[in-house]
């Protein structure tokens, strides 16, 4: 189902962030940020009409944001069909859990001596805490996804922190299509609390051998439960 006018009629609300020049690539942040919250979920068909316009920017301007974001393997081109919110394989989650896990631990293999700066690690635990006491499962995904983004933040280094952003994107397309965010995400706010301790301790070793454990398991699960979910879209589509 195509995206309608008055579907995408929050995306005015975005206008002001473009500023003075709409760029192609604000408009890909903007577009980068309601893919991560699902609001255009993964299979939708994103309409040129309707988001230009709530937008303000022109054809062009979208056209290479679309590009852009085709390059991050969030959008895919269907020839004569348009441009769709990508549907992952089970393949992409599993390379996305070995590419996290080669460098979330190394970041916390590569940190060198204590004491580390872990304030904005502990206040994405904090989030997602606060979110789970509330709840609001997808507010608990989002503080996830900040103390995985913090954590590889800790290297001090841009291009790791851009590679990061792409690869957490990305995943974030298939915790759209699980219907049990809760499942997903509630067992693994004690294990940011221990990662972060250890971490607070000076334990570095320690924080990553929970850190590959903790990867390891959350793939295991999530490619299980999203096999799973892609095999019965598949049967009902046949």
């Amino acid at each position: 189902m195509g995206t309608t006018e008055s579907e995408s009629g929050g995306l005015a609300d975005d206008r002001p962030l473009l500023g003075r020049t709409s760029t192609a690539e604000r408009v890909a942040d903007i577009l980068r940020t309601r893919i991560a919250e699902g609001y255009f979920p993964p299979g939708e068909r994103l309409s040129e009409d309707s988001i230009g316009k709530a937008l303000g920017v022109s054809r062009n301007t979208l056209r290479e944001a679309f590009r852009l974001l085709t390059h991050e393997r969030l959008l895919v081109h269907q020839l004569n069909r348009g441009v769709f919110v990508r549907m992952l394989a089970v393949q992409d989650v599993e390379d996305i859990y070995r590419t996290r896990r080669l460098v979330e631990c190394a970041v916390v293999q590569g940190l060198g001596e204590p004491p580390y700066v872990l304030e904005k690690l502990e206040a994405a635990v904090a989030d997602g805490e606060r979110s789970a006491r509330a709840l609001d499962w997808k507010g608990v995904s989002t503080a996830n996804i900040h103390f995985h983004r913090e954590l590889v933040a800790l290297a001090g280094s841009a291009r790791t922190d851009e590679l990061m952003r792409s690869v957490l994107a990305e995943l974030r397309l298939a915790f759209h299509v699980v219907d049990d965010p809760r499942l997903l995400h509630h067992p693994y706010l004690v294990r940011n609390r221990a990662i972060l301790e250890a971490l607070r301790a000076g334990e570095r070793s320690g924080a990553e051998r929970l850190l590959a454990a903790y990867l390891d398991d959350s793939r295991t699960q999530l490619v299980e439960t999203y096999a799973h979910l892609v095999a019965d879209e598949d049967a009902d589509g046949a």
